[in-house]
Parts: C-alpha cells; structure tokens; sequence
C-alpha cells in the first residue's frame, strides 16, 4: 500500500530536467509538482549538498523509476531567468566545447544568482555635494589635496559621481569622502543605472572617405546577421565607426553588446560612450563587486542598459532586444578562457549573432588569422580602413640591428639619442618590453648557478623594488638569495632587462624625466591605471615603459616614439602562433606613436633584421605578413586549415599524466574511424611541472570539423565514466590558442 502511494505521488509530479553546476556530463531528472519554465533556477539536492541548478527541460519519462527521483527542493524563480535564446546559446557552448552543461551556464550567471539569490538589482552609491557643501569654497581645502580634488569633482557633476569614478580622480577618494561626510560637505544616495556624462553631449565627428562606407555598409545589414571583420590600422577610427552604427541601433530601440579584451580598456571606452550617448551602460567585468556585477546583468536582461560593454564573459549577458555586437581588438588571446570552461568570447559572440539574426563587427589593426581567412572565403565581409584619421599619418618604422650596436642597460645608442631628443621638444616616448620585474635571471657568476622555483620547471624573477624572488607562473616567491647554495659564493648578480630594470635605467640616463612604468605589478592596486593614465594625458609623464598593458586601444596623442626592446621574443617560439602573436603586439604598440599632428617613429631593437615579420612590420604590412603566415600554415597543416583539440592532463605524481593520455590515444584510437585524423602521441607539456604538478597534454587534428565533433562527443563521454580518468585532473580545449 505505503508502495502504491508514493507511485501514485510520483504519477502526480512533472519530471524536469536539471543541468547542476558539477563536473559531469549530463542533466539530472527531478520531481516536481509546479509547472517550472526552462531557463528558471531551482534548489535541489545533490549528494549530500544542496546545489541552485537550472531547468534545462521537461519529460515525460526517467530512465530511472519513479520511487528514485528526486524533489526540488525550492523553485527559486517565477519565470525563466535565461531567455530561450540564452539557453540555446549556452547548450550550443556546451556540445561545441565538450565541457558539462550545468558548469557551462554557472559560468554564465553573476555569482549571486549562482547563489540563488534573487536577480534584484540594487543602487549605485552616487555621492554629491550637499547644500552646505555647494557653499563652501574649495580653496579653504588647498590644505587637504585630495579632499580639494574629490570636492571639485562633485562640484563639476551636478548629479554626482560614483565611488569608482571618483578613485579616477584620486586614489585617496574613500579617505576623502568619509572626511568630507564628517564635514557634512558630502553624501551619498543609491541610483540604479549608470548615467551619461551631465552636460552637453559630445558633437560626433564628420566621417572622413573610408569611414562613410564602412559604417553604411555596417547599417545595410542591420536587422539580420551578418560579421563584418573591420580591419582598420592604429589611429584609422574604427571606434567612431562602431559609435556610428551603435547610434543607429539605439535609434531603433535595439541595445548593443560591445566586448573589449582587458579591464583596462573598459574606463576610456566608457567615458566616450557616456559623450555620445544620454544612455546608461551596463559594466561586466572582473574588477566589479559581486552586486555591481548583479545590477549590470539585470539591467541587460531587462532592457534597461541600451549599452552593455565588458570583457569575456559578457558574452553571456542576457539582452532584452539584441541589435549589434561588436568585439574590438577580435585578434586579442584574451578573449579565450584558459582554465575550466575553455571558450572563446569571439566565437561564442559570432554563434550568438547568427542565433540572435544580427550583425556583429569584429575590429582590428591586426586580425586574427582565422578571421582574415574567413573574409577571404567570404565568409566575412572585410571592411578596410587604411589610412589614420584627420592629418595622422603612420609612424617611421626603424630597425635596429644589435648585432652592429652593443645596449647599455637594454637600450641601445640611437634609442637613447631618440628618447633625448623627444625629451627636447616636450614630446612624450613609450618604450615597451614585455617582461616585468627587474631581471628575468639570478644568477651565480662563479659557478653559473640560476635561482630555480621549487614547484616549476621556471627560474625565479628578481623584483628589486620589493627585494624578492618571484616566479610568475605559480606566485612562489621568497627573499633574494645572497649566498650561492651551490658553490657558497657572494658573486650573484641579475642577468637580463625587465621593466624595472629599464625604469631604473632611464632614471640613470634621463634624471629629469619624468617615467610611468605600466605592468601588472604597477598597476595592482584599484585605480592605480587610471591615475597612471590620467597623468600621461594630462602631460605629466615623459617616458613610458611597460609591457602589452600599452599595447592596446591606448591613446596619447602627445606620444611620437616608440622603443621595442627584445623585440626577438617569441620570434621562434614553440608554439606555431608564435609569429602572428610578436606581429601583432608589436604593430600595435608601435601603433601609439603619431596619432595626432605630429610624426612619429618607432625603433625596433632585434638580432634578426632580415626576418620577414620584421620587414613587413618597417612597411605597415599586414597583408604581406598575414600571406606569408597563411602560406606556411597551409603547408604545416595548421589552423586556420584544420582544427585542433588539445587533452591536458596534470598530477602531482611524476608520470601519472603521461599514463593517463596514454590509456586516453588507446581509446581515441579505437573510437576514430576517419582515416585523415591525426591522434599525437602525448608529450611533457612544454614546462612540465608546474605549480608542484607535471603536466602532460595530447593533440587530436582533424581536417574538418564535423568529423572532430562527433569523434570529441563520444571519446569525451567514455573518457568521463572511464576508471582509469577517475586519479587524474584533466581538460579537454577545443580550438586551443596556447599550445602548452
């Protein structure tokens, strides 16, 4: 009887489908007596846990009897969070990159609705003067710097600024506010939206020739789907034609979803918007709170942020009423995840494009090879933008050949007689080396003993300033060695140049220059970039030296020298997009010298003067490299004329991952039927051991990428449920861009 009951009960119950945030490869059916729509998040229990999992679907029968389903525990919302099209979106994600749909759609949710909190948004803190603080003069606060700074800024906005505007102005700002709250000068009230910059909004700029039919040909495919690859080179305005085209979408009551590569990219994007547009912006990225991050998605979804911009994983924002995509610097490696879900926003947005049936422009001075390959076939429709905008022309590009030169300090003579130069006439010089630290070696001279990190197969990188041993790829870090542990020597010096290496010799060479050094460790603390940033603009630095951070979408207008120091790095890397990388970072940053007025001239410090990438970087020519790079891939068998999936596997116990991938080609090799499939027999990963665990990893090609599906899907699937997968952490990359 007790039986029949709960038969009964379950007979009464619908049975969803429930994708859970855990590592398996499957939903989970469940009962429930409500009617629950897809996309709608759910309390459920799993295991011993209780996790917030998403409908994914209903059906009308389990594989399991009904006396072991079960119940949802709670319902957590009324309606669907993810629309239809998201979810479809992120099931696509989830077969195309062969990852767990429940992890997939976690990845896609802020962390408070991962929570299973409600998607409430909640104000934006905005301060503002109060009445006796708009009677108050400022300059009886000259006393108080960055309380006079904060006070004007408020004074200027009259609908006040929010906190992280406000440590643009100066990196004391919470210090200054709670001294001007105490004062009574000052508070604050919560705001739901971001607002437009007060005042009149910015005068768009005439298009000039190449502009006008870039943007009419972007607003011919308005209202249906269509990838634009705007190949434009440094300084031509790619970005007023996405404002162009963005105006018109608004115009139409349609929102726009713009991705940018890095954080730092976000404020100055921001700030040009909020000119052009009396419209509030929805910000997603990694430097936000967990609640910031909320608001920014429920705006999206709601329609309330005709503007969404962010990095990679607002991909994977809801849009009420989607009209446009752009992803800017599309070439950039940032876009793809290098840890758990493995995708690329880049792509991830051009499926969404074609799901959502609408344009999406993909912007660049140095297209990804994939991409141009693409336009080439048609599958894109290549705009070109080949000349700088108003009276900028491109920079002089100068090689250096060190051979011939013997550098002090990394810098060679004619570098350093350009930087005086440009010191004369007030003109400001960026030097780029993509090394941070003081020196990448320490080194024991008498015995020729290198510093090594214990947990890598890395040597450690002095840091001078902070009197430290760093590794960077695992973060170890100890106190600088005095005495050689090898031969017990006091002979140890720093062997190689790193940004702060080369801050200290321009302070040597140039003492009354005033130097920026812009890397990840000069810029850690919150807001410490945009200071950085706003000093340069304003004409307060000099010399700038730094790593990629310069690289991209910066502009100085005052800058007409660029210095590329070991510029040869990567040049013969490991890798087979070594090249194209080195191409692409140094054309960009080469591409911040002469933007305005006035020329500029880049120096190129390298060995090998005679290669082709640098002989096309000294003419502007992309095309030329993109061939010449096109042709040895064609021949290689390499992407964009094949596709690639990469099985990594790590343990901590020597060997144990090389046994794995061993046991996995046995069952790849079984389960591939195609004759042109090539399974790689696996191999060390390039640092094997890293972060205390030895890393191996295996590369399946396919000529096509059906067949390289379909074989993923089912060796995946066996390789989840297989014994011997059970002691190894491993991954699986499709389409991988780093290849160790």
């Amino acid at each position: 009887m007790a039986c029949d009951r709960v038969a009964g009960m379950a007979a009464s119950m619908r049975i969803y489908q429930i994708a859970v945030p855990a590592p398996l490869y499957r939903a989970f059916d469940y009962l429930a007596p409500v009617s629950l729509a897809p996309g709608a998040r759910v309390r459920v229990p799993f295991g011993r846990r209780d996790l917030v999992g998403v409908v994914v679907g209903e059906v009308t029968k389990s594989e399991l009897p009904a006396s072991r389903l079960k119940r949802i525990t709670q319902p957590l919302d009324d309606n669907a969070i993810l629309p239809p099209s998201m979810l479809s979106l992120l099931q696509w994600a989830a077969d195309y990159y062969h990852h767990p749909l429940g992890e997939v759609i976690h990845t896609a949710l802020p962390v408070r609705l991962r929570q299973g909190h409600a998607p409430v948004a909640s104000g934006v803190k905005i301060w503002s003067l109060t009445p006796a603080g708009k009677a108050v003069n400022p300059q009886t606060l000259k006393r108080a710097p960055a309380q006079k700074q904060v006070f004007e800024a408020l004074a200027a906005e009259a609908d006040g600024l929010e906190a992280e505007r406000l440590v643009q102005v100066s990196r004391r700002s919470a210090a200054a506010l709670k001294a001007l709250r105490a004062k009574g000068w000052v508070s604050s009230h919560q705001r739901e939206a971001r607002p437009a910059i007060s005042g009149d909004l910015q005068t768009a700029p005439q298009l000039n020739p190449d502009q006008k039919p870039a943007v009419a040909g972007i607003l011919a495919g308005l209202g249906g789907f269509r990838p634009f690859l705007l190949h434009g080179v440094t300084g031509s305005g790619k970005t007023e034609v996405y404002l162009k085209v963005i105006e018109q979408v608004l115009a139409q009551g349609r929102q726009a979803l713009v991705l940018v590569p890095e954080i730092g990219l976000t404020p100055q994007l921001v700030n040009r918007f909020a000119r052009r547009f009396r419209a509030p912006i929805a910000l997603l990225h990694s430097g936000l709170n967990e609640q910031e991050r909320l608001n920014a998605w429920v705006m999206a979804s709601a329609g309330r942020a005709p503007i969404v911009l962010g990095t990679r994983s607002a991909v994977f924002s809801p849009l009420m009423n989607p009209g446009l995509i752009v992803v800017d610097e599309e070439h950039d490696a940032s876009y793809k995840q290098q840890d758990g879900f493995r995708y690329s926003a880049r792509d991830v947005a051009v499926m969404r494009a074609a799901r959502e049936k609408i344009p999406i422009i993909l912007g660049s001075a140095t297209p990804s090879l994939e991409s141009l390959k693409n336009a080439r076939q048609g599958a894109y429709t290549l705009i070109e933008l080949p000349e700088r905008t108003g009276s900028a022309v491109m920079p002089a590009v100068r090689l250096l050949d060190m051979r011939r030169l013997k550098p002090s300090e990394g810098l060679s003579f004619p570098l350093r007689e350009a930087l005086a130069d440009r010191l004369k006439k007030s003109e400001q010089s960026i030097l780029f080396l993509n090394r941070r630290g003081f020196s990448p070696v320490w080194m024991c001279y008498d015995c020729g003993w290198v510093a090594p990190c214990q947990r890598c197969d890395a040597q450690f990188t002095l840091h001078q300033k902070k009197q430290k041993l760093l590794c960077h790829h695992c973060g170890a870090e100890q106190q600088v060695i005095r005495r050689c542990p090898s031969c017990q020597g006091e002979n140890l010096h720093a062997l190689g140049e790193g940004t702060e290496r080369v801050e200290e010799a321009l302070q040597k060479f140039f003492p009354q220059a005033r130097i920026e050094r812009i890397d990840r460790d000069s810029t850690a603390r919150r807001g410490a970039l945009e200071e950085k940033l706003r000093r340069v603009h304003e004409g307060e630095a000099d010399i700038l030296v730094g790593t990629q951070m310069l690289s991209k979408g910066h502009d100085f207008p005052n800058v007409t020298l660029v210095g590329i120091l070991n510029a040869d790095q990567g040049l013969y890397g490991i890798d087979f997009r070594s090249s194209e990388r080195l191409f692409q970072l140094i054309m960009q940053v080469s591409g911040r010298a002469g933007r305005a007025d006035k020329p500029g001239e880049v120096l190129i410090q390298t060995w090998h003067p005679e290669h082709p990438l640098f002989t096309a970087l000294a003419r502007h020519d992309f095309h030329g490299f993109a061939g010449y790079a096109l042709r040895e891939r064609r021949e290689a068998g390499y992407p964009p004329y094949c596709h690639l999936a990469l099985l990594r596997a790590e343990s901590p116990t020597p060997g144990a991952a090389i046994e794995f991938l061993a046991s996995a080609r046995t069952l790849a090799v079984r389960l591939s039927p195609a004759k042109d499939v090539q399974i790689l027999s696996p191999l060390p990963a390039p640092m094997e051991r890293r972060a205390g665990r030895y890393r191996a990893q295996m590369l399946v090609q396919f000529p096509h990428r059906a067949p390289l599906h379909d074989f993923l899907g089912q060796w995946v699937t066996q390789l989840a449920e297989a014994k011997f997968a059970k002691k190894t952490r491993w991954s699986l990359d499709v389409d991988p861009l780093d290849m160790y």
